[in-house]
């Protein structure tokens, strides 16, 4: 009877681990839910916490990702900008049409982090970060720590958290700063506007 007990007794923990281990959520699950739609686009709020500063520097405006084609990011508070991320580095709207931005390597990495981040591209990340998931599909976190020597002297960790898509991203910079960007509201569609598009054509 002990033996048979035992026995079922290790029959039930092999069944609950391989139950658990099926429901993991695992970082190609990620990339899957986060990269099944051609367009996401909202509203965001940015909050620039300085530690020189009592109130955290706050703009807003609104964005759009297009997996083929980049991130539109349109700041509307406290002044009103337009700025494209593709895989060309990042350009300015100006009077004279679309200008591309001087090269940097910081902000160079940043923009493409920034965009495998909204994409879901974790083999991308995992380039220049050690990633750790956890939580399910409706409510994950997602920390990323630098491992390339650039990165290091810039940030000291990423957190990145959401449901069906991201809704938020906290940059913890090594000086103490630290950037809080919220975009609660996204939804996802099926294709561009006409002006999207323009916006993205070049």
């Amino acid at each position: 009877m002990k033996a048979l007990a035992r026995f079922s007794l290790l029959i039930g923990l092999l069944f609950t681990a391989l139950v658990s281990q099926a429901d993991t959520f695992t970082l190609d699950a990620l990339s899957q839910q986060l990269s099944q739609h051609p367009v996401v686009r909202g509203p965001f709020v940015q909050e620039k916490h300085l530690r020189a500063l009592p109130q955290p520097l706050t703009s807003s405006g609104t964005f759009v990702l297009a997996a083929d084609a980049g991130l539109l990011w349109k700041l509307e508070k406290p002044l009103k900008q337009d700025y494209r991320i593709d895989a060309n580095g990042i350009a300015k709207r100006t009077a004279d049409g679309w200008q591309m931005q001087p090269g940097r390597d910081v902000a160079a990495q940043q923009s493409k982090l920034f965009l495998d981040v909204l994409k879901g591209n974790h083999s991308g990340l995992a380039r220049n970060f050690a990633l750790q998931l956890s939580g399910d599909a409706k409510a994950w976190t997602l920390t990323l720590t630098p491992t390339s020597l650039l990165l290091k002297q810039v940030f000291s960790r990423i957190d990145i958290g959401g449901g069906e898509l991201v809704e938020r991203i906290e940059l913890h910079e090594t000086q103490g700063d630290r950037t809080l960007l919220r975009m609660s509201a996204s939804i996802a569609g099926d294709a561009l506007s006409e002006q999207e598009r323009s916006d993205f054509a070049r």
